[in-house]
């Protein structure tokens, strides 16, 4: 048998903590690819944050040896906000091994990297993992993987992948089931670069899959969308240690290093072909993810900002599903606006830009990008509540929807129904998948999903609901810009966008969360919160008084008074000058003002 038909390229896909990176440290062991002495668990999650949070958050590729077939492994995240890494990988695969968790059956991410790989044309192995637990029933579940996505239930393979109980029987279905890749040796060469990150000693490393033709160790290639060609420095496999080659064929998956700098040169999806022997056409490439959830990143020393641009730039080689573009703050002076995927990723990065490039930062709080249709017929897009257009200036103001697919235990129905109600969502389906369990869709503004939903939706349901979402386009909504005054001027960075009914409540507390953090000044200090020109709350922050009569002991009382009226002058000059700093403290704690 030839090469090429030995090879079977897949991923592993699954809801979260349904054990993909368990089964990936499994089948490492089970193929020999890493010695016992240097097994440790979750062995391709190789970034500290992973490690730490038990999830993982980029895809990690890897070869191995199964009896006389080679399988190239992708092991893939699960959290809702990394589905783009997902749709990249599976462009790389002709199969996937759907994992389903035998205590907890089908779950929201279940569903929807199933649909993933039926649209990329993949075939689904399902295996139900985790027998090995008191609370498994894999025959109930395998009868609901049956009518809800039609996999016969006697082709489920029943694995444990903690213990290896039948992972044998899974590698063996995976050879058998899996058909081996396509693609000419003899073609022009086409490679799919699927990930990219920058190493500080070698440049930029990618991960590519070899579609048709030949990738030798020796020629020089063609970047078709940069533009640009670079010399091969070394091409190689993932065993999982990194093992140079001399070429890569049809259906092989390795990495590239060509010495390229410039981190825009290797971006996912690019096409790679030899420079003397060019292919017509690229490859379908990705289409770029649409940021979400938008913030400011700011350096906390204003001198950082230049480090902080070339962190962004390198970041997003490896991680291109987040955007930024420079912008100014009063408040905060100098930093990036950055659009992200969803709450966790922009979390995650901002923590990888503290950790791995050593920089301190401030957050302002998230918000959406809204569509404003202005009187004079124009419509713009804002994703910073401080460039909001005047209330007279707006005709109408529509906010992005998403479609929410809610999985819970028929017991918190209640519970998630209120949940859903109290931010504006509007239910358009109920579906049972067995007696114990059903799925709510409803659609919801993005604002209200974006704060803190997920997290009250798991402390209702007592972590047993799971969430799965995508975006429905734009409806028009009742919305307005809440500013925040102190001593009259308004600060940027406290602006918020926010629905007419809750504006009122906001305001209350944003001026009663700045109470306690804003230090006392030698004046009164008016916290205001203002819906256009109207105030809709107010707090004083009271003065600190200088005890001008400690030296008055005794004496006439028009003395007393003359220090006192000197006093008070004194203060109300200040007080029309005087600017109040606001710590660097203050502002991130006011901006966890939702978390409490």
């Amino acid at each position: 048998m030839s090469f090429q038909t030995s090879i079977r390229n897949l991923s592993i896909i699954a809801h979260i903590d349904h054990g993909k990176s368990t089964l990936s440290d499994r089948i490492l062991e089970l193929t020999g690819a890493v010695d016992a002495r240097d097994m440790r668990a979750q062995y391709l999650d190789s970034m500290d944050i992973e490690r730490e949070r038990g999830i993982t958050i980029k895809a990690q590729n890897v070869r191995v040896k199964w009896k006389e077939n080679t399988l190239h492994l992708i092991d893939t995240p699960g959290h809702v906000d990394f589905g783009y890494e997902v749709s990249r990988s599976l462009a790389a695969c002709e199969g996937v091994v759907l994992l389903v968790d035998a205590s907890q059956g089908i779950e929201a991410q279940t569903l929807a990297n199933c649909y993933l790989a039926l649209e990329h044309d993949l075939e689904v192995v399902a295996a139900l993992n985790k027998i090995d637990l008191p609370a498994a029933d894999p025959e109930k579940y395998a009868g609901e993987i049956e009518k809800v996505l039609g996999i016969p239930a006697d082709e489920i393979i029943k694995i444990s992948a903690k213990t290896g109980e039948g992972v044998p029987q899974l590698l063996d279905a995976i050879v058998e089931r899996i058909p081996p890749p396509k693609g000419d040796p003899d073609a022009a060469l086409k490679a799919l670069i699927f990930d990219s990150y920058y190493d500080q000693y070698r440049g930029v490393i990618s991960s590519l899959r070899v579609m048709q033709g030949t990738l030798s160790s020796r020629s020089r290639l063609w970047f078709m969308q940069a533009n640009s060609s670079h010399e091969v420095e070394e091409v190689g496999i993932r065993t999982p240690v990194p093992t140079p080659v001399e070429t890569l064929g049809p259906g092989e998956v390795g990495y590239l290093i060509s010495g390229i700098k410039d981190v825009g040169e290797a971006k996912s999806g690019e096409t790679v072909t030899e420079y003397s022997k060019r292919a017509d056409t690229a490859l379908e490439g990705y289409r770029d993810p649409k940021p979400m959830v938008f913030c400011g990143l700011y350096p906390v020393d204003g001198d950082e900002f230049s480090d902080l641009r070339e962190a962004l730039e390198k970041l997003r080689l490896n991680d291109s599903s987040f955007t930024y573009d420079p912008e100014t703050s009063g408040a905060l002076g100098f930093g990036f606006r950055c659009g992200f995927l969803g709450l966790l990723h922009m979390e995650i990065i901002r923590e990888r830009l503290e950790r791995e490039f050593n920089l301190s930062l401030i957050a302002t709080a998230p918000s959406v990008v809204y569509k404003v249709f202005l009187q004079t017929g124009q419509t713009i897009e804002v994703d910073n509540p401080s460039d909001m257009p005047a209330l007279t200036k707006q005709d109408s103001i529509q906010e992005p929807i998403l479609k929410l697919s809610i999985i819970t235990p028929t017991d918190f129905t209640g519970a998630v129904m209120e949940l859903c109600q109290s931010r504006r969502g509007d239910m358009f389906k109920m579906e049972y998948l067995s007696p114990e369990r059903l799925e709510l869709s409803y659609k919801m503004p993005l604002a209200e999903v974006v704060m803190d939903f997920f997290d009250h939706l798991k402390s209702r349901t007592k972590g047993y609901a799971s969430l799965d979402y995508e975006p429905d386009g734009y409806q028009e909504s009742d919305l307005v810009k809440v500013d925040v005054l102190l001593n009259g001027v308004p600060v940027d960075a406290f602006s918020a966008i926010i629905h007419r009914s809750k504006a009122e409540e906001y305001g209350r507390k944003m001026a009663h969360k700045l109470k306690e953090l804003i230090p006392r000044q030698l004046f009164d200090v008016p916290i205001q919160a203002a819906v256009g020109g109207r105030i809709i709350s107010r707090e004083t922050v009271k003065a600190k008084r200088k005890d001008v009569l400690a030296k008055c002991y005794g004496g006439d009382i028009t003395r007393k008074r003359k220090l006192l009226e000197r006093q008070k002058e004194g203060k109300k000059r200040m007080k029309n000058i005087g600017r109040v700093e606001v710590p660097q403290e203050a502002f991130i704690a006011a901006l966890k003002l939702d978390e409490d």
